[in-house]
């Protein structure tokens, strides 16, 4: 946990692969507001003691900023003291969901973990008051799933984006929407931020907006090209020459992602659910073996 601005922290669990996300602190006369937990019952003990050394007790609430268990499973460590608030897309997702996300990484060790659903849930948007600081949330999905939110501390400038954006990783947009992605990016650079917390991979500027756009674009374009040709999208996730993408983490994503490309040109809803067990096959296929996950 490192101070990014005056009482606005960010908690990287670096290379930022699969399973290895960030959360936020924003503290500030004597409250507390942790933005998404971890993934394993021992990374999520970790963050709740680099918390405590900012906000002694830990956080008054915390928000999960979508579903998926690395954002989410680590709740349980944080409650009854905290309140958990999430948008009402990600409540229901959540229970849907379960802790089935284990399944597709057997040999991690995830602990004891029970799944803690929000407490409180909105749509739209949730002003929170921490101190003398602001945390706005809002939702701006489909964009990584069904119903993502960001927060914002317009105090300070600080961004934290969720899975919207991503910082040197693969984004990851099978549950969600290519087309919804590229509007959450603009309204998020409509904010101004200077500094941006992405989901995963290291804090950085808002270029990682931009960054993040410009690799969505390519995997519109590839998909375009691949059904003029014809080609599954596992066929052209292999014949794409990556580029300057190549020296991303977790580059087998690009295979969700361009189903979800497809599945949106031929005319799916953004957000709208696809075969994510079939999805995956194909990038551990692609991958040579089953995607790593180190958490």
């Amino acid at each position: 946990m490192r101070e990014i601005a005056d009482g606005v922290y960010a908690y990287e669990q670096l290379p930022g692969g699969w399973c290895l996300n960030n959360a936020g602190l924003v503290a500030s006369g004597g409250r507390a507001v942790l933005i998404d937990t971890a993934a394993t019952q021992a990374r999520a003990r970790h963050l709740r003691g680099q918390t405590e050394r900012v906000a002694p007790g830990g956080p008054d609430i915390v928000v999960n900023t979508h579903f998926h268990g690395d954002h989410v499973f680590g709740n349980t460590e944080f409650v009854p003291r905290a309140t958990v608030v999430s948008h009402e897309v990600t409540r229901s997702d959540m229970a849907e969901a379960g802790l089935g996300m284990r399944g597709l990484w057997p040999k991690v060790d995830w602990g004891d973990l029970r799944l803690t659903l929000p407490d409180v849930t909105f749509s739209g948007g949730l002003t929170l008051r921490c101190g003398e600081l602001t945390v706005v949330l809002m939702c701006v999905g489909p964009a990584h799933t069904a119903g993502d939110v960001i927060a914002w501390v317009p105090e300070r400038r600080v961004l934290f984006t969720g899975d919207i954006a991503w910082s040197g990783v693969t984004p990851y947009v099978l549950m969600g929407s290519v087309s919804g992605s590229l509007l959450a990016l603009d309204r998020l650079r409509a904010l101004d931020p200077e500094v941006v917390v992405c989901g995963h991979g290291p804090v950085a500027g808002p270029e990682v907006l931009d960054e993040t756009e410009a690799y969505l674009r390519w995997v519109d374009g590839l998909a375009r090209d691949g059904l003029t040709a014809g080609r599954s999208p596992l066929e052209t996730a292999r014949a794409a020459d990556p580029g300057a993408y190549a020296g991303l983490v977790d580059p087998e994503r690009l295979v969700g992602n361009l189903h979800r490309a497809y599945a949106e040109l031929q005319g799916a809803e953004p957000g709208e659910r696809l075969d994510v067990a079939a999805s995956f096959r194909e990038m551990a296929e692609f991958h040579g073996g089953p995607p790593h996950s180190a958490a």
